[in-house]
């Protein structure tokens, strides 16, 4: 701890930013840190004059601190988006979760397909996981439903490439895999 207390609510506030996925309000982010919301709301300033450069003594930085639908989180700047994106989806390659995996096998057999439908068919809530996928460049949206506004996704060139195959129908049937082969994706006649 310091002793100045602006400079530990900036540090403490900055430690909580750089782990939420979700902008966060002020109020919500006063209550985490049992701090007075008109304290937060400065701390959030001296924070967005840090990271853009515009303190005493501080350089712009490679984020922001932007305020986005009534709450705060860190973003890349955009100037650097496209050497961020190339990086997560190409140069820094890790090992999807096995929720993932599942929620990817489900869009590529039954795509395009609702986040509704999704979460169906696994049984769980599977919005953290769609995030992961599209964010990864494996999934897209298709479309949205007109008439209940719908998500729909479906699977990325970056999928194909990735699982080494030219087009989805490369995939093997899943069919086999299952107990008595009838209760899969494919019609129970295209099974004879």
């Amino acid at each position: 701890m310091t002793t100045d207390p602006n400079l530990d609510l900036d540090r403490r506030l900055e430690a909580i930013l750089m782990v939420v996925d979700e902008p966060q309000s002020v109020i919500a982010l006063a209550t985490a840190l049992g701090a007075p919301v008109p304290d937060v709301r400065q701390a959030i300033e001296r924070l967005v004059a840090d990271f853009d450069g515009t303190a005493s003594g501080s350089v712009r930085r490679g984020f922001e601190l932007r305020e986005v639908g009534g709450g705060w989180r860190i973003y890349v700047r955009a100037e650097h988006d496209e050497v961020v994106r190339d990086f997560v989806l190409t140069q820094s390659p890790t090992k999807l979760s096995q929720a993932a995996l599942e929620t990817l096998a489900v869009i590529a057999y039954k795509q395009p397909i609702s986040r509704g439908s999704i979460a169906s068919i696994r049984a769980v809530n599977v919005d953290s996981v769609v995030r992961t996928l599209l964010g990864r460049g494996l999934i897209t949206e298709a479309f949205t439903d007109s008439e209940t506004g719908a998500i729909h996704y479906e699977t990325t060139p970056l999928l194909l490439t990735q699982l080494g195959i030219n087009s989805i129908e490369e995939l093997p049937a899943i069919s086999p895999l299952l107990p008595d082969g009838a209760d899969g994706f494919e019609d129970a006649a295209a099974l004879r």
